[in-house]
């Protein structure tokens, strides 16, 4: 890179850091040191898993829904909870059935005696989904419609019933699992519905030595309580805090350019990827590359978004929308893969 672009990038960083307040900065080192308290205190309960913690907390930061994929016995729904008892939010559990009905998450009305004595009246008893943080257990078990009505409430924020629209607590997380194996008889959620989530956190198995920590240290005894780091209107705080971090112009045009590259469409895309790719991210993955960016940033103690902070969130983004073609597949190449190779070639190109 030449020197006088250098500077005039270093120049431009500069006054998109002068953007933030003496406040701002505050609060940034602020929420720095309370992501690493939260850590800590998850790592009493759960070993390893460090990535998708961090993931959680990114998507939780930016308004966010994330869906977790991992087999059986991952600690996926002990992760959640841990989370919510960390930083002193409500915390509710819907296990996903064939039976499950639209009513068993969002709420009924019920007809009751008036308190007055005078005839009758419909109530409004809420659902599960009326909480700060809803874990959806496997998701993919419970037929389409009931799956409508949870993303209905996770894209409004709110459920309407007979007619009535009934808001939702804020914040508002919904961190929905599917389980990758045993797909019989399951209802997989279409592509337009998994794009309601920001990321997709793939939990994989842990390293030797966490598994031993585990065998020591998760089988004496009770589970410790969790002490809890941050309030609901602290997260609230910071997700606004979140959304005044500066984005330099060439962050926002390398997350463009991502996506773009994505579609096998579109004249921006290479070659290799028209002859892999069936369908392509659109533009809510740019909208969630840069908000997850911005609150990864964030954690990271800086005040400012970089290229590196786009990446550590690209393969969580983009890998639930891409779809490869069967070529692609019988080669193994996977939506990952794609990504992979993209920002590869990125950054090639930004040498």
């Amino acid at each position: 890179m030449a020197p006088q672009t250098k500077n005039k990038k270093t120049l431009k960083m500069h006054k998109d850091i002068s953007s933030l307040n003496e406040d701002d900065i505050i609060a940034i080192k602020s929420l720095q040191e309370s992501f690493g308290i939260i850590k800590n205190e998850i790592g009493r309960i759960i070993i390893g898993q460090e990535d998708a913690i961090q993931k959680i907390f990114i998507c939780m930061l930016s308004q966010g829904h994330a869906l977790l994929m991992g087999v059986p016995g991952l600690a996926k729904t002990l992760l959640v909870n841990s989370i919510a008892q960390a930083i002193s939010l409500s915390f509710s559990r819907i296990q996903f059935t064939p039976d499950l009905m639209p009513s068993d998450v969002t709420g009924t009305e019920i007809l009751q005696n008036r308190e007055d004595g005078e005839g009758r009246e419909f109530k409004f008893v809420k659902g599960p989904v009326f909480t700060n943080v809803l874990l959806a257990d496997e998701i993919n078990r419970t037929p389409p419609k009931t799956q409508s009505a949870l993303l209905e409430a996770m894209q409004e924020k709110r459920v309407t019933i007979a007619g009535k629209n009934h808001h939702l607590q804020k914040p508002f997380f919904v961190l929905a699992t599917q389980n990758p194996i045993e797909q019989e008889g399951t209802y997989p959620l279409p592509e337009a519905q998994l794009d309601r989530f920001m990321f997709l956190i793939r939990l994989d198995y842990p390293s030797r030595d966490e598994e031993l920590s585990i065998a020591r240290n998760t089988t004496g005894g009770d589970l410790p309580t969790l002490s809890k780091v941050l309030t609901g209107k602290k997260m609230k705080d910071f997700q606004q805090l979140v959304e005044k971090i500066p984005v330099p112009e060439n962050v926002f045009e390398k997350a463009v350019d991502l996506v773009r590259k994505t579609r096998p469409a579109s004249a921006d895309a290479p070659k290799w990827v028209k002859n892999s790719v069936q369908w392509g991210a659109g533009p809510r993955a740019i909208q969630f590359l840069i908000r997850g960016a911005k609150a990864r940033a964030v954690i990271e103690g800086n005040f400012i978004t970089t290229s590196d902070d786009l990446e550590a969130v690209a393969l969580a983004v983009l890998d639930h929308r891409i779809i490869t073609n069967f070529h692609a597949r019988s080669e193994g190449i996977s939506s990952i893969d794609v990504v992979r190779r993209l920002i590869e070639e990125a950054n090639k190109e930004e040498k």
